[in-house]
């Protein structure tokens, strides 16, 4: 396969099946690496490989594509050309001025060559509100057979085509416009599997209205029967509504009833809501009425966006039925499932409005479908009356109690800081007082040190001589810086070393200190230690005097 090549394949696969096991089966049948490979061609746009083929409610027949983007051209050059051109195609992005025909509007969309007629449509949907299935559309290139057809391969002019959609209205008329403009391609979209149509799309007579022969024209039930989840029920319920009755309507929550809950109720009391829920019902009498006249219009719909949370669920399949009652038997309680159990057919659809409380939730209103625009707007503003007045107080205890527990806060802060503090003083005093004690541990061992190293001078110096000696004496007078006075007598032949000796054992090291002389001044300790006294002149007495080193 060439580069970026789209080869369109077919094939039975059981429904269990993930995408990405797909995929092995295409590596082992075309050669081509897992990795490198892309299926496009989804009716439900791109999946993950972990998908089950089942949760994608596909039709029974679809058409896939096999892009390889990333797998390097082929050699010959004969096959080059048209690979090339399909690479570049695929590559290049094309612009679509698709113009909205009801409003006359144009939007300018930017597709890529790889994306889907598919997925075209679906973006259409988004901007316009017009189900793909109810689709209609202009200019379509004849070659674009196929939703799952890429852009690439479509024949669409590059770099810009024009396209006209519009809703279908009816099957007559679908067929005038396509006898009219023969030259172009109308493109009716399927409906993703489902082959009714809607019969609120057409024109209704006056039994219709009052909801005669409702269910036979209507094929397409508003919520699926057996849904996997609540989620997936309320998507099919908004498309199918706004199918019948138009895109004025309710918002409705599309999630659970618990999750609808929790964005009703359990936020802080300003931001909290009234909960609506429409019960739907199919085979009533009043439906069409009620959704088109009083459900559909603007205040209704205004009011309902403003001040409430609009839940829905339909009850005509007994399925459906016994799920709700169920749901509601749990958040509501007993009495209020059996008001909904006894009421008749003819009476839906019902319109409940629920109010959060502390312990529980409150069904203030049960409106049924016999009812008119403003009597309704008048029940909605009378439950808002009390849901205000409720709020009010929520919001004050609310606001007290967040006031006490700011209090709290502020005092459980203030008594964190002054724990820090406290400890912080503590560490502090107990550092000062550690360092204090290996100072003087410090000063002990040098004491100790220094007296020993005295101790062992003066046990080492010679003895002093007697006055009248054999040997000549020298009488040494030093003065300390303190005042006092130190005498010795040496021989005159002591080295200059035993007086300084002798002055380091008094405490008075000569590494510290200075020795100086008089007349004439100067530094003994400067002198050669190993001389004697009577060569350095400190012979036969001398006054000398301590001075510390600077």
């Amino acid at each position: 396969m060439g580069p970026s090549s789209c080869r369109k394949t077919s094939s039975g696969l059981p429904l269990i099946l993930h995408y990405g096991e797909i995929k092995q089966i295409l590596e082992n049948e075309l050669q081509i690496p897992v990795s490198k490979m892309l299926l496009k061609g989804w009716k439900t746009g791109d999946v993950e490989d972990s998908t089950v083929l089942k949760s994608l409610h596909l039709p029974k027949n679809n058409s896939l594509y096999v892009l390889t983007p990333d797998l390097p051209p082929p050699s010959s050059s004969s096959h080059a050309g048209p690979f090339s051109a399909l690479q570049e195609s695929l590559n290049q992005n094309f612009m679509l001025i698709i113009t909205h025909r009801e409003v006359q509007r144009e939007y300018n969309l930017n597709f890529s060559g790889s994306s889907t007629i598919q997925e075209v449509k679906r973006n259409v949907y988004d901007l316009t509100s017009i189900p793909v299935r109810h689709q209609l559309w202009e200019g379509w290139p004849t070659s674009a057979t196929d939703d799952s057809m890429c852009l690439a391969e479509s024949g669409l002019s590059y770099p810009c085509h024009r396209l006209t959609v519009g809703r279908r209205s009816s099957p007559a008329q679908t067929r005038e416009q396509s006898e009219e403009q023969s030259t172009d391609v109308h493109m009716v979209s399927d409906s993703d599997g489902d082959d009714f149509e809607d019969a609120s799309e057409f024109g209704v007579d006056d039994g219709e209205v009052f909801g005669m022969a409702s269910s036979a024209l209507r094929k397409s039930p508003m919520m699926p029967e057996n849904a996997e989840n609540e989620g997936d029920a309320l998507l099919q319920f908004t498309a199918e509504f706004s199918s019948r009755y138009g895109d004025c309507h309710p918002v409705f929550f599309i999630g659970s009833l618990e999750a609808t809950f929790q964005e009703a109720f359990y936020v802080k009391a300003r931001d909290r809501k009234l909960l609506a829920v429409y019960l739907h019902h199919d085979e009533s009498v009043l439906t069409n009425v009620f959704c088109s006249q009083m459900l559909c219009a603007e205040s209704i719909v205004s009011y309902l966006s403003q001040n409430f949370i609009t839940w829905a669920w339909d009850l005509t399949k007994d399925a459906n039925r016994a799920r709700f009652l169920t749901m509601c038997n749990r958040h509501f309680g007993s009495v209020v499932a059996q008001t909904i159990r006894t009421q008749k057919t003819d009476q839906f659809p019902l319109f409940l409005i629920i109010m959060g409380k502390r312990s529980s939730n409150e069904v203030l209103n049960v409106i049924q479908g016999n009812t008119t625009v403003d009597e309704l707007m008048m029940r909605l503003m009378a439950a808002m009356e009390i849901f205000t007045a409720q709020q009010q107080e929520d919001i004050k205890d609310e606001d007290e109690r967040e006031a006490r527990e700011n209090v709290k806060r502020e005092q459980d802060e203030a008594y964190r800081l002054s724990l820090e503090a406290d400890r912080a003083k503590r560490e502090a005093h107990e550092r000062e007082m550690a360092e204090q004690f290996r100072l003087e541990q410090i000063r002990k061992e040098q004491e100790e040190e220094r007296e020993a190293i005295r101790l062992s001078l003066e046990q080492a110096l010679p003895p002093e001589p007697k006055e009248e000696n054999a040997e000549p004496v020298s009488k040494l007078r030093i003065r300390t810086p303190s005042g006092e006075f130190l005498e010795r007598r040496f021989l005159a032949s002591n080295k200059l070393q035993i007086v300084f000796d002798f002055v380091a054992s008094k405490g008075f090291p000569w590494d510290e200190f200075k020795l100086l002389s008089t007349f004439p001044r100067r530094d003994v300790t400067q002198l050669d230690p190993n001389k004697s006294l009577l060569e350095v002149k400190l012979f036969p007495q001398e006054t000398l005097f301590l001075e510390a080193k600077e």
